[in-house]
């Protein structure tokens, strides 16, 4: 008698379903570096490359195959300077008003992609690579998820929302404050994923900040 081999399980439809949707890189580069002197986050330098293009290879790596930047200051220099490849990129004209409008004008532009997911990561953290971002794009299971970074136990970034998420988080993102009232008011929905093994949560916000840069 012949045995037939094993047919793997399929998923069942409600499986499909929370998975669907591809979980989409959101960089937010807009800002000015008011506390640097003028000097735009986007432009400086990290181990040869622009932090710009240092946070997009991050995404890239980390498994987002769409990523989308958002600009502002010194928009036009960051286009003409930096090497983006099938990035989509995003103008955000209010940038000056605070990460709140980047992080409304990141995800009006991921609307009618199909994405289901929005990894959010700022320019300016460039001790964050794409092994965090791997761990937080794996925890994404449907479009009500949520998923933060933590770093022994703090939430920071990069975080995820999902698509079920993103009028709610435009309608709060304000000034500089991006989704922290959001998140705050759904707390209890947060996974968090432990990167302090992985990776350093550090701002470049001042001019001693910049030490960190190689």
């Amino acid at each position: 008698m012949t045995t037939l081999p094993t047919l793997p399980t399929l998923p069942t439809l409600e499986t499909t379903r929370e998975t669907s949707g591809e979980v989409a890189g959101l960089l937010l580069a807009a800002g000015g570096g008011r506390r640097l002197g003028g000097r735009p986050k986007a432009l400086l330098e990290h181990r040869g490359q622009l932090l710009v293009e240092h946070a997009v290879r991050a995404l890239r790596e980390g498994g987002c195959a769409r990523v989308h930047v958002v600009l502002g200051a010194a928009a036009d220099e960051v286009r003409a300077r930096a090497v983006l490849p099938g990035c989509v990129l995003v103008d955000n004209q209010d940038w000056a008003q605070g990460m709140g409008t980047s992080l409304r004008a990141g995800l009006g532009s991921l609307a009618g992609t199909g994405a289901g997911a929005a990894l959010v990561s700022l320019v300016d953290q460039p001790g964050i690579g794409p092994e965090a971002v791997a761990r937080v794009r794996a925890a994404y299971r449907s479009e009500e998820s949520l998923v933060s970074a933590a770093y022994a136990g703090v939430r920071g970034h990069p975080v995820l929302f999902g698509a079920a998420h993103w009028p709610g988080i435009a309608a709060t993102a304000t000034g500089d404050r991006g989704a922290r009232a959001y998140l705050k008011a759904h707390e209890e929905a947060i996974a968090l994923v432990e990167c302090g093994d992985v990776a350093r949560p550090y701002d470049i916000d001042t001019a001693d900040d910049l030490a960190h840069l190689e």
